[in-house]
Order: structure tokens, then sequence, then C-alpha cells
């Protein structure tokens, strides 16, 4: 039986991958946009980021613009692959 990632598998993370997974190989969104995207809250977005940080599925690049502090978010390589994975594995669970 194929396993499904854990990490991924949590409602609001695999929401986020989906989104991330969107994007262009080495493009990014920011924090608020994603926020928006997936009508969460600051505190629980940033806490399902954090995991998938860990687990080294997204990367998180903080920066200023002026004297604004700002998020980018996007998949890295290993996060892309996982996503991809998890998505063959859900296909074959229902396939």
């Amino acid at each position: 039986m194929t396993e499904l990632d854990p990490v991924i598998h949590a409602a609001a993370r695999l929401r986020i991958m989906a989104t991330l997974a969107t994007l262009e190989v080495d493009e990014q969104i920011t924090f608020p946009r994603l926020r928006e995207l997936l009508d969460m809250t600051a505190g629980n977005l940033s806490t399902h980021l954090r995991k998938l940080e860990d687990a080294e599925y997204i990367a998180v690049e903080k920066t200023f613009d002026n004297r604004t502090p700002v998020t980018y978010l996007g998949l890295t390589k290993r996060g892309r692959r996982a996503f991809e994975d998890y998505t063959e594995a859900l296909r074959a669970l229902i396939g």
C-alpha cells in the first residue's frame, strides 16, 4: 500500500503545497498574498509554513522593501518532488 506523506497530508499544508506548486520553478509569492489566496489567519498559516520549512519543502526568504519587512515563499526542489510523489501516491490509492 502506498503511504501518503504526513507532512503534506494535513489539509492546510496540502492547500499550501498545491498553491505553491502552481508557481513556476524558482518563482515566489508573498506571505500576505498566500494568506489571502488560502483565506487563512496569519498565525495558522505561519504554523503550517514552519512545518513545511522544517521538512525543507519550502524556502522562506525575508527581506525589506524600504523599511517594510516582506516574506517570500516558494517550493524547493525537494518540496516540488515531494508534492509530485504525494499526488502520484494519491492517484494510486484512488485509481
